[in-house]
């Protein structure tokens, strides 16, 4: 090792990189980490060697990598690194492709992730206190990280795979400051055999330094503008160490309800320009942003109301949703290839095969809540229960009750409701409900009536102070100042219905021809990748053959949902919603995506 450097690994190892004079080293030769986020969690494995090839064409050297706790262990100790959760897959196609890989374990990843990637069955359950040295909590951590890091060690650098760096957790000093916390993870981290450099990466104010940075582990700045300001900020507080942008903003993702967030080629390549400037080392955030699929996008909260993330992640990303390049894409790579000119010469690869245009004719199939119905045994409690009580991580709930209701107009109020309750009653739908207060009128007759809720999770809230909040009802329903007792709910968790399930609840009952299941049959000779609308839908979910897709909602911005051609298989293909409001007429695949008005968009720290 050069003299002079440092390599923040376990006493007696050394590093492929290094710290020295304020840069890195590889192989102690002067190195700059040129980064991009690529989360195998959000492309089909199918597409993982195309994305990560056009992430080396677009002049990186290096892809970075969360790693979501709850997408690995849905339920406790059943724990999967298979399929679309073989992490050692990935990272050995990046090898294959010249890439260095970054690893960021959290636990916590934020990710705009559901729950910042905590698993719904730990954060529900009581008196767990998050990313704190509560003991409850670090046991559970390292019964996970017993699965995962000796899996990551053993793609290290130095045993020959291709991981140079491990983050220690995630943007910590945005949520507290235990520090003896953040030292746990370090040190798991390290027992579990983590040898290559360790880093955190926060905010680029003091603040946030103050937080999640430790003494003696290189600190990394996320930042969207003002790189420079973010250089000169830890060159005072940490001098000797190389400026590290760990996330640039080049994109942002999408709220539903509020526009598609863009920012310029322009704009993205000269604030990236500035970072290599200062002599920084940079990872896009992201490079690609891939898609949410099922129902896996998170939440954010903004004092207010639920803000649920959309389930395109395209994030305005110089890579495209579905692969293409993107007028950002080629201004960024100019700027790197004045770093480097052999970046010039890589070829690109031209934007990935569409299907033509066209429209499927929609069959109506089963009535909501008729379907619904017949869906889960009910689960029967004096008060309605919570997702988390009832085991569920995400989908909905269908909660019922029959209280009497005196004669004449009366308000019914439901507390806590967490996320979106549409109300029936005797079967009629009443209204949609989506604050935590809620309060509706129904004409009472002195009889009993039979009262629903739906209940929809949005997306659990996955930063901030909110993190790991309940979903549900969670305060109960009152009649004026009564509470309506004797529950019966029935768990509805989509996203784990198996293909018997699916068509099970497409063919439970007849339409009613407003909401409910629905299909649409798709030929194709060639499979290949598609975007699919829905004119004339409400807000629903669609699966393609046994693959829930995703949300889709008309409030927008998103109008399209990406279909990847290795979810289609050569032949006949069904296509299944389930509607929650209204009903169109057919799907029609575009060529090309629509993720609505725009709106251009620069995180900053002020």
């Amino acid at each position: 090792m050069k003299p002079g450097a440092i390599s923040i690994t376990p006493e007696g190892s050394t590093a492929t990189l290094s710290l020295a004079d304020g840069a890195f080293l590889r192989d102690e030769r002067p190195h700059r980490i040129l980064a991009g986020s690529l989360h195998y969690f959000r492309v089909h494995p199918g597409q993982w060697a195309d994305r990560l090839g056009r992430l080396a064409a677009l002049g990186l050297n290096t892809v970075d990598t969360y790693v979501p706790w709850n997408f690995h262990e849905r339920r406790p100790g059943e724990v999967r690194f298979d399929g679309w959760r073989d992490l050692d897959r990935f990272a050995r196609l990046a090898q294959r492709e010249g890439l260095d890989v970054v690893v960021r374990p959290g636990p916590y990843i934020c990710a705009e992730w559901d729950n910042g990637g905590l698993p719904a069955w730990l954060t529900g359950t009581p008196g767990m206190r998050l990313r704190t040295c509560h003991g409850p909590f670090l046991d559970a951590v390292g019964r996970w990280f017993d699965e995962l890091i000796p899996r990551v060690a053993g793609l290290q650098a130095g045993r020959g795979g291709p991981v140079v760096a491990v983050q220690i957790e995630n943007e910590y000093g945005s949520y507290g400051d235990d520090h003896p916390y953040v030292r746990w993870v370090r040190d798991a981290l390290v027992e579990r055999g983590i040898s290559e450099l360790l880093f955190t990466a926060d905010g680029p104010t003091a603040l946030m330094q103050d937080g999640g940075a430790l003494p003696g582990v290189p600190a990394a700045a996320t930042l969207g503008s003002k790189p420079g300001e973010a250089a000169a900020l830890l060159r005072a507080r940490r001098p000797g160490e190389p400026f590290f942008v760990a996330e640039f903003w080049n994109g942002w993702f999408d709220h539903w309800g509020e526009k598609h967030h863009v920012r310029s080629p322009g704009s993205a390549a000269e604030s990236m320009g500035r970072i290599l400037d200062e002599d920084g080392s940079v990872s896009l955030y992201m490079a690609h942003g891939g898609t949410n699929f099922g129902l896996w996008s998170g939440a954010n909260h903004d004092g207010d109301k639920l803000q649920p993330t959309v389930t395109s992640y395209d994030s305005d990303a110089p890579i495209a949703e579905h692969g293409a390049p993107t007028p950002k894409f080629f201004a960024l790579r100019e700027r790197l290839a004045a770093l480097d000119p052999a970046v010039a010469d890589r070829p690109v690869p031209a934007a990935p095969p569409l299907l033509a245009p066209r429209s499927l004719e929609v069959t109506r199939r089963a009535a909501l809540l008729d379907s619904l119905r017949v869906m889960a045994e009910p689960v029967r409690s004096p008060v309605p229960l919570s997702f988390e009580e009832l085991g569920q991580a995400s989908g909905l709930v269908l909660y019922a009750a029959e209280p009497r209701l005196p004669a004449g107009r009366q308000e019914l109020t439901v507390l806590g409701l967490h996320d979106r309750a549409q109300v029936f009653v005797d079967g009629v739908a009443v209204t949609v409900l989506d604050r935590e207060t809620a309060s509706f009128t129904v004409h009472g007759t002195g009889a009993p009536v039979r009262l629903e809720l739906l209940v929809e999770n949005q997306g659990r809230i996955n930063y901030g102070p909110l993190l790991g909040q309940g979903k549900g009802i969670l305060g109960g329903v009152l009649v004026e100042r009564r509470r309506v007792h004797n529950w019966t709910m029935r768990r509805l968790p989509l996203d784990e219905w198996s293909p018997a399930d699916l068509a099970r609840a497409a063919s439970a009952s007849g339409p009613d021809g407003r909401t409910g299941f629905a299909t649409a049959r798709l030929a194709v000779d060639e499979p290949a990748d598609t975007f699919v609308a829905l004119p004339g839908f409400g807000k629903g979910f669609l699966w393609v053959n046994d693959t829930l897709l995703g949300r889709y909602w008309e409030i927008g911005p998103q109008r399209t949902l990406y279909l990847p051609g290795p979810l289609l298989h050569p032949g006949e293909n069904t296509l299944t919603l389930l509607e929650l409001e209204r009903f169109g007429d057919h799907i029609r695949l575009e060529d090309r995506p629509e993720l609505g008005p725009t709106e251009e968009y620069v995180e900053t720290f002020d």
